[in-house]
């Protein structure tokens, strides 16, 4: 019944989509067959209303209405452009993380349950929502350090997101194993696998323990960096529902006309954002995924304030190094050695042919030879260079593209400070940097080291190995001698697990199938 009750969330959310001229806002010119016909049958139903507003902001009210668990999943595909194509990844960055509040009773309930202690013991003074967002809403309270009463901020769980978040999280598996099924092509964008990260990293961003913990390790590897931080966490106050940090003043980054009166130089914070940026990407490989503007504060010492470390991304050594080589590559115009990368870290088949793969990267590079450097886009780089992997069978890597999506977010914001601002220049001393500590001769004694280590912890595992060997070989004798058999409760519990996903399919394309028509009924 699960899918039946997903089947019809689904139908209710196609149809808002509808209704509020999404669908009709699609290129559907392009389409053919029964996908235009559909695409024309939702332009009849669309609001006439809804006809008046761009595309963006069309998708903004369809998502708002559906809820905060779409908001958080219009915020999700935004960093995914590989799977919604770059126009509807623009759109969905557009939206707002701005909800209603819920009253300040509830939230002290919320705090109360979380921590197991009055709200009278915890601040000394707890104030208004300042801040509403899909997932929780902020308060500015006041608490008692040491003997010292200090101003915070208290992030507070929405209440009922996370029953409401896994009823429509049903249907987005509904919907991801549907095209999975029936749409061939997008199986090389793996949306079933999709889906999974998107629960995976609002499990995560729910916890807002574990948003805590991400505060504390940025805080912890960015404590010596020039000019950047983040707020520090008061665990005293904090656990699942609640998240007590470090009150923040400063001007939004967001606020030009705010900067400007403050006396900042907008050119040195587009550099220092930049900077700080890449310098968490490759040298930590942790970096804070949602660095937009709304996100971060300047200092009246021009020091840039994280906040909102909901979303966060790491990157193995293996892909910072996949990363800083590509830069470099370009930069030098070797695009046989990007493509060699690209190879090397498997993330093109072998199948393929690594000259005619640097053909096509040398379509991408040297047009950018050929610009002033500070109309080149690194994101955009980075952007087709995605593209043109697809044409070589490169399978979705979900941190390369949250990498990318973080990076297209934090250019902009550069240039929106600086519009003649030079991405390449202001890179260089953090990548080389990088690069000559890592591929140089002291990477290279890394990696010696590295493998040592490597070898001493397989040499302590060889008895192990030897015994799982063993086993192994007789196990293989005996499938040999008397062939692979199943037992009859695995072969029952096989055959009972099919027909019910046959079954459970059916009921849902049935019920998709009435609702449709009911809708069609009751508007004729």
């Amino acid at each position: 019944m699960s899918n039946v009750s997903a089947g019809f969330r689904l139908v209710r959310a196609g149809w808002v989509l509808v209704r509020e001229g999404v669908v009709a806002a699609l290129p559907g010119e392009e389409l053919s067959g029964l996908p235009k016909f559909g695409w024309r049958m939702a332009r009849l139903f669309t609001r006439r209303r809804a006809l008046a507003y761009e595309r963006s902001d069309r998708l903004a009210k369809a998502v708002v209405r559906l809820g905060p668990s779409y908001v958080k999943l219009g915020q999700f595909l935004a960093t995914r452009p590989d799977v919604v194509g770059n126009d509807m990844a623009l759109d969905l960055a557009t939206l707002q993380d701005k909800m209603h509040t819920f009253p300040r009773a509830e939230a002290i309930a919320a705090i109360e349950a979380s921590l197991g202690r009055k709200i009278g013991d915890l601040y000394t003074q707890f104030g208004d929502p300042v801040a509403a967002a899909s997932i929780a809403q902020v308060h500015a309270a006041d608490a008692v350090h040491d003997g010292i009463a200090t101003k915070v901020a208290v992030k507070v769980i929405r209440p009922g997101v996370r029953r409401h978040f896994f009823q429509d999280l049903e249907s987005y598996f509904l919907a991801a194993r549907l095209q999975e099924k029936y749409i061939l092509s997008s199986r090389r964008l793996r949306p079933v696998e999709v889906t999974q990260t998107l629960a995976q990293t609002t499990k995560i961003e729910m916890d807002l323990r574990l948003e805590a913990a991400a505060l504390s390790e940025l805080g912890e590897s960015t404590r010596d960096d020039p000019g950047f931080r983040v707020p520090s966490v008061d665990w005293e106050r904090t656990g699942r529902d609640v998240l007590t940090m470090e009150w923040v003043d400063g001007v939004k980054m967001n606020d030009i006309a705010g900067l400007e009166a403050a006396g900042h130089d907008l050119k040195a914070i587009a550099a220092n954002l930049i900077q700080s940026f890449l310098r968490h990407t490759l040298r930590d490989g942790f970096f804070h995924a949602d660095m937009h503007p709304g996100n971060l504060f300047v200092e009246a010492n021009g020091t840039i304030v994280a906040v909102d470390l909901g979303i966060a991304g790491r990157l193995g050594k293996k892909e910072r190094r996949f990363l800083a080589e590509i830069l470099y590559g370009f930069i030098t115009r070797d695009y046989l050695r990007v493509a060699e990368v690209h190879f090397e870290a498997g993330y093109v088949p072998r199948q393929h042919n690594v000259a005619a793969f640097a053909q096509a990267i040398r379509a991408i590079g040297e047009p950018i030879h050929g610009q002033p450097a500070e109309t080149i886009s690194m994101a955009k780089l980075l952007t087709l260079l995605f593209e043109v992997t697809e044409l070589f069978d490169m399978a979705t890597r979900p941190e390369l593209i949250l990498l990318q999506k973080t990076m297209v977010v934090v250019e902009g914001v550069a240039r929106t400070l600086d519009p003649a601002f030079n991405m390449w220049k202001t890179a260089e001393p953090v990548v080389g940097d990088w690069i000559s500590g890592n591929l140089g001769p002291r990477g290279m004694m890394i990696d010696a080291r590295d493998g040592a280590r490597a070898l001493l912890t397989l040499a302590r595992q060889i008895p192990e190995l030897a015994a799982r060997t063993d086993r192994l070989s007789r196990e293989i004798d005996l499938m040999a001698e008397h062939g692979l058999r199943f037992d009859e409760t695995t072969a029952d519990a096989i055959g009972k697990a099919e027909a019910r996903y046959s079954r459970s399919g059916r009921w849902a394309l049935w019920v998709i199938a009435l609702t449709l028509v009911y809708i069609a009924w009751t508007i004729i």
